[in-house]
């Protein structure tokens, strides 16, 4: 039986049991009985499946159902960014589109239904953005990614939270400088500050431009960038 096959045998056994994240799998012998197969064909697809997170192998206990975890697509998401860029692609581009497609989308639906807690948390995010942008601007990415997470907590998505980080991820793993000027911190502010004072105030239309011009200035850098050398470090806000 072709390897493939016992994959998605040993996932449809998954699915059609119903079994959760951290459920035990039947035992190897089971699985070869179950399955038909030699015990090295069971193993090579067991292994291909904890590659994917599907199960996990637990040397001396057994195999589990895995976490169900997105990090290997996102891995390959960054990577398949940055090895793109680095051959000269437009793959970063892309993906600041796709990225702000989704989250365009996204704003409206917020406008006006961020509960008061998640709103306190990003006046603050804003307010110690302003105070790092003050002081020439370090740490101050890793604020912005904070808001972002903290903007679209409220969707309850869990999906949605590992995609943005793969976006973030692939940015910030891209060591080249970006064309054209860097953005002023001053205005970064702002626009999170704009985008803000739109969600609380329940006004959809204007949550989207916020977040259009906030990827515009990006977006252009983007147009105008050619890979450099990759072992250069940078820091930039996205």
């Amino acid at each position: 039986m072709a390897a493939r096959d016992l994959q998605e045998r040993i996932k449809k056994l998954i699915v059609d049991r119903r079994l959760p994240s951290g459920a035990p799998l039947p035992t190897e012998p089971e699985l070869m009985e179950y399955l038909g197969a030699s015990r090295n064909s069971v193993r090579e697809a067991l292994k291909a499946l904890q590659a994917m997170g599907i199960v996990e192998i637990r040397h001396g206990f057994g195999t589990y159902v895995g976490p169900m975890s997105l990090a290997p697509m996102i891995e390959g998401l960054a990577f398949r960014t940055v090895a793109g860029h680095y051959r000269g692609e437009d793959s970063l581009l892309q993906l600041l589109e796709l990225r702000e497609a989704v989250e365009t989308g996204l704003v409206s639906r917020l406008a006006g239904r961020i509960p008061e807690s998640d709103l306190v948390e990003l006046d603050a995010l804003v307010n110690r953005m302003e105070q790092q942008a003050a002081q020439g601007g370090a740490g101050l990415a890793d604020t912005d990614r904070a808001f972002h997470a903290t903007l679209y907590r409220g969707l309850d998505n869990v999906l949605l939270g590992e995609v943005l980080e793969a976006f973030w991820d692939a940015f910030h793993r891209v060591q080249t400088d970006l064309g054209g000027a860097p953005q002023d911190p001053k205005i970064t502010c702002r626009q999170h500050r704009d985008i803000l004072d739109a969600v609380r105030s329940d006004d959809s239309v204007r949550a989207e431009e916020a977040i259009r011009e906030h990827f515009g200035n990006i977006r252009a850098r983007l147009s105008t960038t050619h890979p450099q050398n990759p072992h250069t470090r940078h820091n930039e806000r996205v």
